[in-house]
């Protein structure tokens, strides 16, 4: 009995270990093809039972016209991963977009993710298999499937990191890719994202400043 209660505190102790940071904030630039287009600032807090999620994205040069977009996710922190209640979006000259999920409801987690959340999701329970989740952003719920990638060297602003990759698998050949990388040295949090579209341009977004707090 005793080695059983010693099992479960050693899981329960890896699994806050493996919990990012309860306040960290992040700086990204978003690159299109290698010229920067955008700044963007995400800010998590969490106390292991409730999390919420905001965003900052301010366009440089002739994007800074489109103005300061906003966006932010809060709901609950599960040993599987985030399960959000309320996903924001606020663009300017636009109607606002807004997903509520039940928190009662007993959806799957990863069935029920955000725009937001689906990245920080992997960072609280990362995945070991190819996983499927339905995301959110306000206005429809799309069907998105992950699989790991093996881990890599990657080299961004804010540092180098041993980083589990993941891949988001395409349905179509025209889809684009999505490539998502997790510093597994700093509690998997999510260093850098590459977007390539099926005319080859490529949409980067790379982190520059991580700063816990």
């Amino acid at each position: 009995m005793r080695n059983l209660y010693l099992t479960i505190a050693l899981s329960l102790a890896s699994a806050a270990a493996a919990a990012p940071p309860q306040r960290v904030e992040i700086a990204y630039e978003i690159a299109r093809n290698g010229s920067v287009l955008a700044e963007v600032n995400q800010r998590l807090e969490h106390d292991g039972r409730s999390y919420r999620i905001s965003e900052t994205w301010k366009g440089r040069g002739i994007y800074s016209l489109r103005g300061e977009i906003t966006r932010s996710s809060q709901g609950a922190v599960a040993a599987d991963g985030l399960r959000p209640q309320k996903f924001e979006e606020h663009s300017p000259g636009k109607e606002p977009r807004h997903a509520d999920f039940d928190p009662a409801a007993k959806t799957a987690t990863l069935l029920r993710q955000d725009r937001l959340s689906l990245v920080w999701t992997f960072a609280f329970a990362p995945p070991h298999e190819a996983v499927t989740l339905s995301v959110a952003d306000g206005k429809q719920v799309a069907s998105h499937t992950y699989q790991p990638a093996g881990r890599e060297l990657v080299k961004t602003p804010a540092g180098e990191f041993d980083a589990l990759k993941f891949v988001r698998r395409k349905v179509n050949p025209d889809d684009r890719a999505t490539e998502i990388w997790f510093a597994a040295d700093r509690n998997y949090l999510p260093v850098r994202t590459l977007v390539i579209y099926k005319d080859g341009s490529r949409l980067d977004q790379v982190a520059v400043k991580i700063t816990p707090q």
